[in-house]
């Protein structure tokens, strides 16, 4: 289906990096053309790597490389029942004395998501041949690379932001081929289930794929997939 529309080789390569390596959609927007080859001194040849170097930096999305001022904005909150009873009692006390009291002073602090470096392993075939096709038209087209060029691009010449490279990927897989309930994420969840369930590899292995912090996350992916639901209600 991605033959049927325009820019094949670069949604080719979109899509083997998410399928083969499993990386999140936010880190394939901030990936940079040094995480994939090398270039030669005058940035008008490549060769290919053998190990994509992830940084950790990268799974905290497009903040990392400063390219898209974003603001979050706050849905929920919670407490744990300590500090909720010391937060209550601390309100009572400014109120009593009369002062004025915001609420988002009293909020907890976010969390933020550490990130893990991984190295992983260019070696499917198919994946390295999207690459050396999208990286040969990239350079026929602007001439030459530099290392920190964004390895993709949109149509209007800059960086992908995660957002929109994640409804970039959903339309190919949901509008394209028709797959129901797809998403950006599919790529790397197929990925990861295969390694647990069909290879039978340590929930380690996966959890390196990853580039999990925790292994529980990991563990969410030993549950049994839809595939497998399917089969077990029509052998009723």
């Amino acid at each position: 289906m991605i033959q049927q529309h325009r820019h094949p080789e670069k949604n080719t390569a979109i899509m083997q990096i998410s399928f083969k390596l499993g990386l999140r959609a936010q880190e394939i927007a901030l990936l940079q053309v040094k995480e994939i080859a090398h270039l030669n001194s005058t940035g008008t040849d490549f060769t290919l790597l053998e190990v994509m170097s992830l940084p950790a930096a990268y799974a905290k999305g497009a903040d990392a490389m400063q390219r898209f001022k974003s603001q979050y904005q706050r849905k929920t909150i919670s407490f744990d029942v300590d500090s909720f009873d010391h937060l209550v009692r601390q309100i009572e006390a400014l109120a009593r004395a009369g002062a004025e009291i915001d609420p988002k002073n009293f909020y907890p602090s976010v969390k933020k998501h550490k990130g893990k470096a991984r190295d992983l392993p260019m070696v499917d075939a198919a994946l390295r041949e999207a690459l050396i096709d999208y990286l040969r038209l990239r350079i026929e087209k602007a001439g030459q690379l530099k290392p920190s060029s964004p390895l993709f691009i949109t149509q209007k010449g800059g960086p992908y932001s995660p957002n929109t490279l994640q409804e970039h990927m959903a339309l190919m897989l949901r509008d394209w081929t028709g797959i129901e309930k797809a998403s950006s994420h599919s790529g790397r969840r197929s990925l990861i289930t295969n390694v647990i369930q069909k290879q039978k590899k340590s929930v380690k292995v996966a959890q390196k794929i990853a580039g999990h912090v925790n292994p529980s996350t990991t563990l969410i992916y030993e549950e049994p997939p839809e595939e497998m639901i399917e089969e077990a209600l029509n052998n009723l």
